[in-house]
């Protein structure tokens, strides 16, 4: 893995490299960011980038025997610990290490239920236990073998119970030439004690325009398209890809549309939306409700005068724009979205889906609810 394979990050790579120049490498590193962002990438990249033997001022050379070693994940000073789900014949991490290689071959950008589809998880729960603990402190014991420095990148150290306790001492005082990175999501959820002995490095949230560069350039989707997905995916690369494996829909377009059967009152045309959405698919239906949600608290901010905030596309912002100045107030879109959300929930538990966008669509003309008055259209809330 190269920095130049890695979407975006420009500034967080800038940091890591200097580092290595500078000579400043801290030997126990926390990446943070959302999901979706990069930073198992990132990490990899900057493990090979300090290995490599030829790597220039921005990037590895991705031809030594360190740098091919890496790409293929098998170098034996790149060592890995990640949630698993334990049985009888999973113990540590490495027991699944060929399905762990074999993931980060086919896309180094995952989340945990991608992670969990490729192992018999059943019902079992995530974790990082203290066997796979011993087993970490025992593989950064040794020597490295061929490179400078031995590494090892933990994955989502958020599911480290009590037991990290047990790596305490080997993070605060490891042996010599050797760097630990753990690569979190959530650093409310990780240990204090581990935290604390961690130097922080904070890497964002893609932008809107990085993940629709990337659509573009890399799926080639169309760029209204890839618009609609960059602002649905909002910074989180996994999920825009989630998007590129369902059919594609117009949301933009029938969302807006629905709202405009919601506000005329016409349950004959909802009635027939409802037959459409109900042929989507599961995963097209939460797709579009989620653009729905988006889409709504996007114009709430305009409701409230942050216009400066708004990441709408063009064409829609001017939808979102008509239906904020004529129609919209903020009662009625929180109504809405917590209506959607609620949509959204009984999806993703198989609620049948006519039912279901029937239901909303009731809900949507009861919401909006209006009669003319002498100054103008006014909304009454049921």
């Amino acid at each position: 893995m190269q920095f130049k394979e890695i979407v975006g990050q420009d500034r967080v790579k800038q940091q890591l490299l200097q580092s290595v120049a500078e000579n400043r490498v801290s030997h126990a590193q926390l990446f943070l960011s959302p999901e979706g962002s990069g930073a198992l990438p990132i990490a990899i990249a900057y493990a090979q980038y300090i290995n490599c033997s030829n790597r220039s001022d921005l990037d590895s050379c991705g031809e030594c025997a360190s740098c091919r070693k890496y790409e293929k994940y098998i170098h034996p000073d790149l060592h890995f610990s990640y949630p698993f789900f334990a049985s009888a014949s999973v113990k540590i991490a490495t027991d699944v290490l060929e399905e762990w290689r074999n993931l980060l071959l086919s896309d180094p950008y995952f989340d945990l239920e991608i992670w969990r589809s490729r192992l018999n998880a059943d019902n079992k729960q995530a974790n990082i236990n203290i066997a796979e603990c011993h087993d970490v402190i025992k593989k950064l014991s040794f020597k490295a073998f061929e490179a400078e420095t031995k590494v090892l990148i933990m994955w989502l150290p958020e599911f480290l119970d009590r037991e990290g306790n047990a790596l305490l001492k080997i993070i605060e005082e490891p042996p010599a030439n050797t760097l630990f990175i753990l690569v979190a999501q959530n650093q409310e959820q990780i240990l204090p004690t581990i935290l604390s002995r961690t130097q922080l490095v904070k890497i964002p949230k893609l932008t809107d325009d990085q993940i629709e560069d990337y659509l573009i350039h890399k799926a080639q989707l169309p760029q209204h398209q890839a618009e609609e997905y960059s602002f649905l995916a909002d910074g989180n690369l996994i999920a825009a890809k989630m998007l590129l494996q369902d059919t594609p829909n117009n949301n933009a377009a029938y969302f807006a549309e629905w709202l405009r059967m919601g506000f005329g009152n016409r349950v004959p045309a909802m009635i027939s939306f409802t037959e459409t959405a109900a042929s989507w698919g599961r995963e097209n239906q939460k797709n579009f409700l989620r653009y729905g949600i988006n889409f709504l608290r996007e114009c709430s901010l305009l409701l409230s005068g942050a216009d400066e905030l708004v990441k709408l596309p063009p064409q829609t912002l001017e939808i979102a724009v008509k239906l904020s100045t004529n129609v919209l107030d903020l009662p009625m879109v929180e109504a809405l979205i917590n209506e959607l959300e609620q949509a959204h929930y009984h999806i993703e538990r198989n609620a049948n889906p006519k039912i279901l966008f029937l239901d909303v669509s009731l809900q949507i003309v009861k919401i909006i609810k209006f009669k003319t008055l002498s100054k103008g259209t006014q909304y009454i809330y049921n």
